[in-house]
């Protein structure tokens, strides 16, 4: 089974995060695909994070009801902060029936050279790489475990989200129905 490991800060979850999860389970080869919430990302600001259990929560009730997503806080019992090569590899042991494949934005492919472990991490492991406004895919030939999404381009990010709940906006289409519920919480 391919599992496809969208791993982010969901600071909050957003309709561009799923409406880009959807499109991958349907049009890419991936049969599931888990929404891998990072509790602490090493190049995030530990203060500007919601609370880790909430952001899982946001994620879980966001992702309720289509059969191929999943929450996972599978990286809450890991070692903090979180590196991606060592969350895939511990992903690889506690489920060896799974083939696990890391879903990245065109930005963070730009910047890999500067996370842990990136050139075992890009040998060892697929990648889907989702096209980012100004952000050029360029992949090497030898790196055949890797590829560029057609993917629809959409530039919504939860620092833009927060931004607007803070100065009273109505963004009601911006968030899941669920999420909205919760809005007073979305400013950490």
């Amino acid at each position: 089974m391919i599992t496809g490991v969208f791993s982010g800060s969901f600071n909050p979850i957003h309709i561009g995060h799923l409406v880009l999860a959807n499109w991958i389970c349907e049009f890419c080869d991936i049969d599931e695909l888990w929404f891998l919430v990072s509790p602490q990302n090493p190049q995030k600001k530990e203060s500007e994070l919601i609370d880790e259990k909430l952001r899982f929560k946001m994620v879980e009730s966001a992702t309720t009801g289509y059969k191929k997503f999943r929450a996972s806080d599978f990286e809450f019992s890991l070692p903090r902060p979180s590196y991606t090569i060592n969350t895939l590899r511990s992903l690889c042991e506690k489920y060896p029936d799974r083939e696990f494949c890391l879903i990245i934005g065109a930005d963070s492919w730009k910047s890999i050279s500067g996370w842990k472990d990136y050139e075992a991490l890009i040998t060892e492991f697929p990648i889907l790489i989702y096209p980012r406004k100004d952000h050029e895919i360029i992949i090497p030939e030898k790196y055949t475990n890797i590829r560029q999404m057609n993917a629809p381009l959409i530039e919504i990010s939860s620092s833009f989200i927060r931004q607007s709940v803070k100065e009273g906006k109505d963004i009601r289409y911006f968030l899941p129905e669920t999420i909205r519920e919760m809005q007073d919480l979305l400013i950490p």
